[in-house]
């Protein structure tokens, strides 16, 4: 997949009005959101990339969830490693959907993270995603499905990227 301008900063924002905000609790959580960034590119799907955290921004996550949906967000996707409080902090504050990826700590190797973030209080959802680099892929496509759902084009690509795996499969499935 090419490398996108910006594609070392998480703090960079894609061309055009995003629509998806990728954030994370931390500059060191890049290294797994990066993964989420790369597949909203390869969709073509205009985003912001921040560093948001729970812990030592409240206020400044507090208004960034709360003003997501006034500055044209249509999804959110916060990951956030150990104590990982950011999507079910930033769900809290906003109506928009949020995607929780579980980055990998190292004491745990992110099912700390993971139990954070899949447990959140009836009312309050978070859709949760694998730990890891797997998380993040899989956090962009359900990003992309989710605006999908009323934009033609960009189901069309899902169908092709769906396509294009399958044959990959394909091809590669004689040992």
């Amino acid at each position: 997949m090419p490398q996108n301008p910006g594609s070392e900063d998480p703090n960079h924002q894609s061309p055009g009005e995003p629509i998806v905000g990728v954030i994370m609790g931390s500059q060191s959580d890049w290294e797994t959101m990066r993964h989420a960034s790369e597949i909203l590119e390869q969709f073509g799907v205009p985003h912001e990339r921040r560093v948001v955290s729970a812990h030592r921004t409240p206020e400044w996550m507090c208004e960034y969830a709360k003003t997501a949906e006034q500055r044209g967000l249509r999804v959110i996707i916060a990951g956030a490693g150990g104590a990982a409080h950011l999507p079910g902090m930033v769900a809290s504050q906003t109506e928009l959907p949020v995607l929780g990826v579980p980055v990998q700590s190292r004491a745990l190797q992110g099912l700390d993270s993971l139990l954070s973030i899949v447990q959140m209080p009836g009312g309050i959802p978070v859709a949760t995603l694998a730990i890891g680099e797997a998380g993040a892929k899989n956090a962009g496509l359900l990003a992309v499905r989710i605006l999908a759902v009323q934009d033609a084009t960009l189901r069309e690509k899902l169908r092709q990227h769906r396509a294009a795996q399958s044959q990959a499969v394909m091809e590669g499935s004689v040992l």
